[in-house]
């Protein structure tokens, strides 16, 4: 590898380790980030529209990619991807000093969110470039290996993320922290822009490019002739169904799933959870350049379907051995004291609200809602119509009630339904025994609150989490060099790009609220597992049937 190319790798692949690093920042973040922009509504809400807010992210990648892959196939790789590294690293320092709700009130999160709309279409044009950019620099044979130092950047985009973070939370109390401390982090990043913006500025354009400008057979047209033209539209539905969709939802699932089940299922305290996590990417990192360059010795793709595969038939069992690990209490108790919900299925609602406006009031959605809340799983079991829902903890039965605001509202004490004119009182007494005899029995049945540091076997929950990051590894890693390879130069910006980022922006982007919402739905804390397992097994159908291996490709052909 020439001075020249190393140089090219590392400012790539530093610059994208910055973007990934300013977007991650906000996620890791959302519950403070709630409680300073959206306080005007109440603490539930606020988080919701926080998580909202970072969704919007996800949702504009593929319009960035559009936008940039765009500008990227008419005037180049270099200057495309110098200017969606101003605008993230911008958009992200100017998070770090924005007023909050309490000063400039409705305008806080008005503008948060334009912030977050701009670092998503900044994210969905950075990825392309940088992959492009190195792709076409590198020798034939050597693109896997090359391409698969960009492939570190997400993973170590959020590993530098979560030390800050942690960095932060231990050199401060937690009043400092989430009074001002939690900006520190976003200012940090107008440090890197600067180092990530310097190094760019001393590259040179790619050699593809270059190549291709100097014979006048740069395309005029990149959108037209990436999407409009059914030859190269059907390969870019064959990366999107064949590849991608599977290779976000287990990136997803092995990265942000794993944290979220971690601290909101298992109760794992958030600090330590953090480090394991972070423990678990250092490990299994060096892991993305191993399977880029086996990949240019044996092809990209029985990598990449070997990943989807061995997560779809694993999942389930790492995820269970976690838990074993992490919070054998709650392993115990769900096996000596199961917890059923019976109740008449017609009043229990799908309690996934993303605006915070419905109200759950009917006897089953406030058991579940009780249980979720609490984060204990059930089972459910169907009552006649008209049956008040109880739940049984173990051989102890408590019964819920209703709040609906009805002239005839059945109303339980633990004594027994009756019926009788709903008012306030009788809601707020009967909530409180509800909530008083739920508590007692999940206390009883030794339901723990929250993990036990003195029981979690930290050496493997690492050990299983490092498991997942490697499977990310294997259909990450080759992944880039096999985009690349689809499409010919003119238009390979923009035609990467946007399956790329429908599939990480979309199909991952939205998987850790997809997967809460069934977990929530069906209360067994597993089930939100078969999002990204029916993801991957399709993915791998449609890889296996129609997508044809690249590694031997000449990428300098123009058509």
């Amino acid at each position: 590898m020439t001075a020249e190319e190393k140089k090219v790798i590392f400012a790539s692949s530093l610059g994208t380790v910055f973007e990934w690093y300013d977007f991650y920042l906000y996620g890791s973040l959302s519950a403070v980030i709630a409680m300073q922009f959206f306080s005007g509504v109440n603490p539930t809400a606020a988080f919701i529209f926080a998580l909202m807010a970072f969704a919007a992210g996800f949702a504009v990648r593929p319009f960035g990619a559009l936008l940039f892959g765009r500008l990227g196939d008419m005037i180049g790789r270099k200057y495309t991807f110098l200017v969606t590294i101003l605008i993230m690293g911008l958009s992200t320092f100017i998070v770090g000093i924005l007023p909050n709700y309490a000063a400039i009130g409705i305008a806080a999160p008005i503008i948060l969110i334009v912030l977050r709309l701009l670092q998503g279409l900044a994210l969905g044009g950075e990825y392309g470039g940088a992959a492009t950019y190195v792709a076409e620099h590198a020798p034939h044979g050597r693109r896997g290996n090359y391409t698969s130092w960009i492939q570190t950047t997400a993973t170590l985009g959020l590993f530098l993320s979560l030390l800050v973070i942690l960095g932060c939370r231990v050199s401060m109390s937690p009043e400092a922290f989430n009074d001002w401390g939690w900006r520190i982090p976003f200012l940090i990043s107008i440090v890197l822009l600067g180092i990530s913006v310097w190094i760019r500025l001393m590259l040179n354009e790619s050699p593809a490019f270059k190549k291709m400008k100097e014979e006048g057979k740069h395309s005029k047209a990149p959108l037209t002739e990436s999407f409009a033209r059914w030859p190269n539209l059907k390969v870019v539905l064959l990366a999107l169904f064949g590849l991608v969709a599977g290779q976000a939802v287990v990136w997803y699932t092995g990265q942000f799933y794993a944290l979220f089940f971690l601290t909101q299922t298992l109760k794992v305290d958030a600090q330590a959870a953090n480090l394991m996590i972070a423990a678990a990417l250092l490990l299994g990192t060096p892991f993305f350049v191993i399977f880029g360059t086996l990949s240019d010795k044996i092809g990209r793709k029985p990598i990449i379907m070997a990943g989807l595969v061995l997560a779809c038939l694993t999942y389930f069992p790492l995820f269970k051995g976690i838990t074993h690990y992490a919070n054998p209490a709650l392993e115990e108790a769900i096996a000596t004291a199961p917890v059923v919900v019976t109740a008449d299925p017609n009043e229990c609602s799908f309690q996934f609200n993303p605006v915070g406006t419905s109200q759950f009031t009917s006897s089953c959605d406030i058991a579940k809602s009780a249980l979720v809340r609490r984060g204990i799983p059930y089972s459910n079991e169907a009552a006649p119509a008209g049956t008040i829902a109880s739940i049984k903890v173990g051989s102890t039965v408590i019964p819920s009630y209703s709040a609906a605001p009805s002239n005839q509202t059945t109303v339980s004490l633990g004594h027994g339904p009756s019926t009788h004119a709903a008012t306030p009182t009788d809601a707020k007494a009967a909530g409180a025994a509800f909530d008083k005899g739920l508590g007692d029995a999940l206390k009883t049945a030794n339901y723990p609150a929250k993990a036990d540091p003195a029981r979690i076997d930290t050496v493997m929950v690492v050990l299983l989490l490092t498991v997942l990051v490697i499977y990310v590894t294997m259909v990450y890693g080759p992944i880039a060099a096999m985009l690349v390879e689809m499409f010919p130069t003119k238009i390979r910006y923009t035609s990467m790009s946007l399956p790329y980022h429908i599939g990480n922006g979309w199909f991952g982007g939205f998987l850790p609220t997809t997967s809460f919402a069934i977990v929530a739905a069906t209360g067994d804390i597993y089930s939100g597992l078969w999002y990204p397992i029916i993801i991957a097994a399709a993915t791998f159908v449609i890889g296996m049937l129609f997508v044809r291996e690249t590694k031997d490709v000449d990428i300098y052909k123009h058509d």
